[in-house]
C-alpha cells in the first residue's frame, strides 16, 4: 500500500528526505510527510503517475438500449 524507504530512494534517486520530497513534487507524485519526517507515498498513486498501473477493467462503450424504447 505504501512505498518502502528503499523504493522511495530508488524512485527519486535521492538519499535525503528533503531531496526526495523535491523530486516527488517535480514528478507530480503526491506524498505526505509523517511526524517523524519520513515520507509516505501511496503505491497505487506512484504506479498511476508513472504509467504502470493496470486497472483490470476493459473499456466498454455505453449506449442506450434502443430496443427498450
Amino acid at each position: 500500500m505504501i512505498l518502502t524507504e528503499d523504493e522511495i530512494r530508488v524512485l527519486t534517486g535521492r538519499r535525503f528526505r528533503a531531496a526526495q520530497a523535491r523530486a516527488l513534487r517535480f514528478m507530480g507524485i503526491e506524498h505526505k510527510i509523517r511526524p517523524d519526517g519520513s515520507i509516505a507515498v501511496l503505491r497505487a498513486h506512484a504506479e498511476q503517475v508513472m504509467g504502470l498501473q493496470h486497472t483490470g477493467r476493459a473499456t466498454v462503450d455505453v449506449e442506450p438500449n434502443w430496443s427498450a424504447m
